[in-house]
């Protein structure tokens, strides 16, 4: 038996494969983001397109979800937070980082995902970049043409700008 792709430590028979096999709902919102991305390391467009919210499954191509899919190397999921999405809520969030190759270029897709419950069913909603931390400087900044802060003399460009 082989450890299932969403990194949750458990086998794919008894983590993501009753979900995307339709024998199990998942509980959760966490729970439906591994298991679609699991799908997408094997290729089950259908169940992907599946898990897409009514209102929103217009949006996305059942061929194009399965080109992409068969067209990557997936190497992992690390879920970075989860708000809401339990057993008893309607609406969830889980901001993740997928990582994958393609076309021999290696990325991590990071992404805040919303999710919304009908009728006892998790679905996908929408999903969104998050936002850039703004980097505020604790030091002025040194200019090429500065004196070099390492107290040599010279500058900046001709010491440690180098």
């Amino acid at each position: 038996m082989d450890k299932c792709p969403c990194g949750s430590d458990l086998f794919y028979e008894d983590c993501c494969m009753p979900l995307i096999e339709g024998d199990r709902s998942a509980q959760t919102a966490e729970a439906l983001l591994r298991s679609r991305y699991t799908a997408y390391t094997k290729a089950k467009a259908t169940y992907i397109l599946q898990t897409v919210h009514p209102d929103m499954r217009s949006q996305h191509d059942e061929k194009s979800i399965l080109e992409w899919a068969q067209q990557s190397d997936w190497h992992g999921l690390q879920i970075i937070s989860t708000t809401g999405g339990g057993p008893q809520d309607t609406e969830g969030r889980v901001e993740f980082i997928a990582e994958y190759t393609q076309k021999s270029v290696r990325t991590n897709h990071h992404e805040i995902a919303d999710f919304k419950k009908i009728d006892d069913t998790w679905y996908f909603y929408d999903g969104n970049a998050p936002k850039p931390e703004t980097y505020i400087r604790k030091n002025p900044k040194i200019g090429r043409n500065d004196p070099c802060p390492c107290g040599s003399g010279k500058k900046f460009k001709k010491c440690c700008g180098k």
